[in-house]
């Protein structure tokens, strides 16, 4: 079946379309510049595959583990270099999801599931966060929605877009739930290293013998144009299994990709990008947060992670005609409808961006526009 566009994408693609002077709600880091890793890079570098690994680069994929926290835990050839974490959740769920499957995820979540599950004909169940529960997963009815031959779970920790992040009894239970339906259980780590309450949370391939853990430089480190993730697990034919579908998709990693987020993943590398990606998060979610305290028509539940968060319009209007004006002159400011994630009366906001997105001025114009509503 033919994949269809989600409405987060055919979002993307308006606001490109229509130039916005400000963003409010980007997701990822500021971005790094290719400066800066200039001195590290060898000039001879040939520009062909890495010539030593199908998996990508032996000292990439030992970083990767460092840095998820599973050291020890899981091996080298328990790593796969990806494009993104997209492209890592897609070869998971395509070499696992078959027509008439049981799949079952989170809603608000990342959307990519859906789009692929309707594609192959498989079955989706969607267990609802609530707003007014703080966005916390009902695992009951994690645990109703999950019966016995389920095929996948797929989940985000922290969660995408809420920024909600499992407590360590919470992903026991979910491995509970995973193990006794016979599950294989993703959970797309990619706001992992940005956690505001509390420490970074296990990374489920560690945890679970069928647990699957996606990840990439782009979100927490600003290097989205790398297209640079990588998927982590525990089963040797999973991981082949994946192997053998990018040969017939992307087919091997981009060698600057994988150069450039070698670099980037080396210990006093990773530690400085990430100490400033949380300094200027945790600034700019201050500002965001006392933005939102004094819009008597906006509410949100401060995100414990990440740097996205969904917001409620309480005045009941819809978050799509609310973000389509906001769009428009004189605001020219982009912010993303809370439909992209099934929250009607939503929209995200995010802290992310550094001054190209020019948030201030954004936020401005947004409370212009609130006020306007009212």
């Amino acid at each position: 079946m033919k994949v269809r566009i989600h409405k987060l994408f055919q979002s993307l693609l308006d606001a490109v379309d229509a130039g916005p002077e400000a963003v409010v709600g980007y997701s990822n880091a500021a971005p790094q510049r290719l400066g800066a890793f200039l001195d590290d890079l060898d000039p001879h570098l040939a520009l062909d595959w890495n010539g030593r690994d199908f998996r990508g680069l032996p000292e990439l994929r030992d970083h990767v583990l460092r840095q998820a926290g599973l050291s020890g835990i899981c091996r080298l050839e328990d790593v796969l270099v990806t494009a993104g974490a997209a492209e890592a959740n897609y070869l998971a769920i395509r070499q696992l999801v078959g027509p008439g499957d049981r799949v079952v995820t989170e809603g608000p979540g990342w959307p990519q599931v859906g789009v692929l599950t309707d594609a192959i004909g498989a079955d989706l169940v969607t267990v609802r966060r609530r707003d007014d529960e703080g966005w916390a997963l009902p695992l009951d009815s994690l645990r109703d929605a999950a019966t016995p031959g389920t095929r996948l779970i797929f989940l985000s920790n922290p969660n995408n877009p809420t920024g909600r992040v499992f407590t360590p009894e919470e992903l026991s239970e979910i491995v509970d739930i995973a193990r006794d339906c016979g599950a294989w259980l993703l959970i797309d780590e990619v706001y992992a290293g940005l956690e505001w309450e509390g420490p970074r949370a296990a990374s489920i391939a560690g945890l679970y013998e069928k647990g699957i853990t996606t990840g990439s430089v782009s979100k927490a480190l600003g290097l989205q144009g790398l297209r640079t993730g990588w998927l982590i697990c525990r089963d040797t034919q999973l991981v082949m299994d994946a192997v053998i579908l990018r040969e017939n998709s992307s087919e091997i990693m981009n060698i600057m990709g994988e150069v450039l987020a070698e670099i980037a993943l080396r210990p006093d590398r990773y530690a400085a990008a990430i100490g400033q990606a949380r300094r200027d998060g945790a600034a700019n979610l201050e500002k965001l947060d006392a933005f939102v305290a004094a819009q008597p028509g906006l509410s949100w539940h401060r995100p414990q992670a990440g740097l996205i968060g969904l917001g409620r319009l309480e005045t009941g209007e819809n978050g799509d005609a609310f973000a389509e004006r906001l769009l428009q002159a004189p605001y020219r400011t982009f912010i993303l409808p809370g439909s992209s994630y099934g929250e009607m009366r939503h929209v995200r906001l995010g802290v992310g961006g550094g001054a190209e997105v020019n948030l201030q001025k954004g936020l401005d114009r947004m409370a212009a526009l609130l006020s306007e509503w009212k």
